[in-house]
């Protein structure tokens, strides 16, 4: 189901999931912003729920990559 999560190399993954994990740089990163809704209790708008996955997904891929990856060996 994940195979082709092993055609990516972990450098490009790696560099991908921080570039959106920090997008947009200037004034927050949406990530950061998103978070601190979540934990605030205020995230409860869709589009603010999609921007939370939406800039983390790089970072569950590069997870996910690197379970694959221990679990190969």
């Amino acid at each position: 189901m994940l195979d082709f999560l092993d055609r990516f190399p972990l450098p490009l993954l790696i560099f991908l999931a921080v570039l959106m994990a920090a997008a947009p740089f200037y004034p927050e990163p949406h990530l950061w912003q998103k978070l601190k809704m979540l934990f605030a209790g205020t995230l409860t708008q869709p589009i603010d729920v999609f921007d939370l996955f939406f800039h983390s997904a790089g970072l569950l891929l590069v997870g996910l990559k690197l379970v694959r990856m221990r679990a190969e060996e």
